[in-house]
């Protein structure tokens, strides 16, 4: 966030615009301060937003899911998003896929849930093809396999306009699995 966070630089003039500024961080790499709503849209600087998960967090997996999962549940898959991005940069280089896939899932159904069927189906049919080469472990307890099929199901109903958009419930992504679930 713009010079609140230990690792900010504070506000860089845009090019060509000095007028305005982004918020980066100390390696330059942005870090938006602007608060956001439910759905991970940016409001006007000042208005109140929906808390944020803090970015560039190393979480170890099973908090990370544990997180990431909760914020799903909450209908928050902007922000899940956000903790599983986390995770991926975090991630040791043969987990970096299924790391990135589950983002692409959360950022799937933020489309989803903003009402863009296009951008829902393609990062939820990208995110899915992803996580699929782990289908065969139970990576951190996930039924990877479970996942990839609710994705894609999920994208067809989408993309054959067999569900809402925006879509009116979010489907649980069950990143951790519930007693219920099973």
């Amino acid at each position: 966030m713009s010079g609140n966070s230990p690792d900010s630089a504070g506000d860089i003039p845009i090019a060509g615009n000095p007028d305005r500024t982004r918020d980066r961080d100390r390696a330059g790499r942005a870090r938006s301060g602007r608060p956001r709503d439910g759905l991970g849209r940016p409001l006007p600087y000042g208005a109140p937003g929906v808390q944020r998960a803090p970015e560039g967090v190393v979480r170890a997996p099973r908090e990370s899911l544990e997180t990431a999962q909760r914020l799903l549940d909450d209908g928050k898959p902007f922000h899940a998003h956000e903790v599983l991005e986390d995770a991926w940069k975090s991630a040791p280089d043969g987990e970096r896929e299924l790391w990135r896939g589950l983002a692409q899932l959360a950022v799937g159904l933020t489309h989803a849930a903003r009402g863009n069927r296009a951008g829902a189906v393609s990062l939820l049919n990208r995110g899915a093809a992803s996580i699929d080469p782990y289908a065969a472990e139970q990576v951190h307890g996930m039924d990877i396999g479970r996942i990839v099929a609710w994705s894609r199901t999920l994208a067809a109903q989408l993309d054959s306009e067999a569900v809402a958009v925006p879509v009116p419930s979010l489907p649980r992504l069950a990143l951790l699995e519930r007693a219920e679930d099973r």
